[in-house]
């Protein structure tokens, strides 16, 4: 039976800092660049953020040795200062981010609609990695 549901990815940390740090650090672009990426051998080296229902999100993300890069974003759907964020992708995907606030921690949940191209493991285990990377960032500075 076909279903025109999607699979959705789930990936979450704590981090090490309060939720207004954790959602300064999270949109603007100079804090960005700093994390976005899924492993040492790539970076991001530019990005724009209209943290706004409406507003886009454009993050440019490349291979270290020039061999490949992609831009990365969509369209805000939701934004809740501190909350929660959501927005979609140029291809219709989903992501949905919720921070919240425990003390002097802040717990973030990302959850995302699949693609069809790689596997799951394998696309949880990337997002997994840009948030391990965030919480490195948010918690050395």
């Amino acid at each position: 039976m076909a279903t025109n549901s999607r699979t959705r990815i789930t990936v979450q940390t704590v981090v090490k800092a309060p939720v207004g740090k954790v959602w300064k650090y999270w949109n603007e672009p100079e804090h960005i660049t700093h994390w976005s990426f899924a492993s040492n051998d790539w970076h991001a080296p530019s990005a724009i953020n209209d943290l706004r229902p409406g507003g886009k999100l454009i993050v440019r993300m490349e291979a270290k040795d020039g061999s490949a890069g992609f831009d990365f974003g969509g369209t805000y759907d939701v934004v809740k200062e501190h909350e929660e964020i959501s927005f979609t992708m140029g291809d219709g995907r989903r992501v949905d981010i919720v921070f919240t606030a425990q003390g002097d921690e802040t717990k973030i949940t990302e959850t995302f609609d699949a693609e069809n191209t790689y596997p799951l493991e394998f696309q949880q285990a990337g997002w997994q990695s840009i948030l391990d990377n965030f919480k490195r960032h948010a918690e050395q500075h």
